[in-house]
């Protein structure tokens, strides 16, 4: 008799040798695997949508490499001081509608700073709460005290990505260290809140580098429970906007990879997916992510239109969790 998967021991000691024999099998094969993991640990056919809206833009003092948010960099985006906690009601409100669950709040900031700003951020997290909705907010680094406040403020989750491999991190950010990163993630840990922790392929990195990353999250114990994987979507006016666009298929891998390593993960198929057709996304989808992002803008990058994605929903045949109710 087959054991029982759920109650099975997740690893945390993948060797970077294992992890890139797993994702450079025959794609077929991969898929073949994920999709396994994925029916032994989450209901089949279901996926979550999950909206993420900027409550904070521009003017950040980090000098990440891919972002159009940095002052460091000269892009389109205009700076916007941090959104009133009335605009976020409504647009979480807007976004329950829409048959979202899940709804992310990022503030482009380097650290969270007691005062004021950090006041309305509490404020924000409890009036997503009240909607019924998953609440997960993205601000950069955090003290155990201030992971405390959003933790009894209802916050569900917080997300800060490693983006790539430690060895590859120094080429993207010079603002912030690799152990900057994990540290906050231990701070939000310790705290009693879920991580939501990713990355970025495309940044101009080797697939040892993306298997290196891919290995610092699932040694992680627990394994974080969200797990967004990006494509890079280049913008002008940053360093890496002549970095060619990331192949469909590369993301497919990584995918099922990731799923493959982090079996009770959400998986999230996350930035890129506008210039990706409805097949490479369910492509995706099959490989074992069970979340995406969904409205017109992710931060300030394109994101395929809520009514192109219902009609992909609807065509594969999917659930969307449902929301709550009250």
């Amino acid at each position: 008799m087959r054991a029982d998967p759920s109650t099975a021991p997740l690893r945390h000691d993948w060797t970077l040798a294992e992890i890139r024999a797993v994702h450079d099998l025959p794609l077929l094969e991969l898929l073949h695997t994920a999709q396994g993991v994925h029916r032994d640990h989450h209901p089949k056919n279901q996926v979550q949508l999950c909206t993420l809206l900027s409550v904070k833009t521009g003017a950040c003092t980090e000098d990440c490499g891919y972002c159009s948010q940095s002052k460091h960099h000269h892009t389109h985006v205009e700076p916007e001081r941090l959104m009133q906690v009335d605009e976020v009601a409504l647009a979480a409100r807007r976004a329950k509608q829409s048959g979202a669950t899940r709804f992310c709040m990022g503030a482009a900031w380097r650290e969270v700073r007691d005062g004021q700003q950090f006041e309305r951020l509490l404020d924000m997290v409890r009036t997503v709460k009240a909607e019924g909705l998953e609440a997960c907010v993205t601000a950069g680094m955090l003290n155990p005290d201030q992971a405390r406040r959003l933790r009894e403020a209802g916050l569900d989750t917080y997300n800060h990505n490693l983006d790539t491999s430690r060895e590859h991190y120094k080429s993207i950010v010079s603002t912030r260290t690799y152990d900057d990163r994990l540290r906050t993630i231990q701070v939000v840990r310790d705290a009693g809140m879920s991580v939501c922790s990713g990355g970025i392929i495309g940044l101009g990195e080797t697939v040892d580098d993306r298997c290196r990353m891919l290995r610092e999250l699932s040694q992680q114990s627990p394994h974080p429970e969200s797990v967004p994987i990006n494509a890079l979507v280049p913008v002008a006016g940053t360093p890496l906007e002549s970095l060619p666009m990331v192949d469909p298929l590369e993301l497919v891998r990584m995918i099922a990879t990731a799923r493959i390593l982090m079996p009770r993960a959400q998986v999230r198929l996350s930035a890129g997916r506008s210039s990706m057709n409805r097949e490479a996304q369910l492509l995706c989808l099959m490989a074992g992510a069970n979340s995406i992002f969904y409205g017109d803008t992710l931060l300030t990058t394109p994101n395929p239109d809520t009514s192109f994605d219902r009609k992909l929903i609807a065509d594969a045949g999917l659930t969307p969790l449902e929301p709550k109710l009250g």
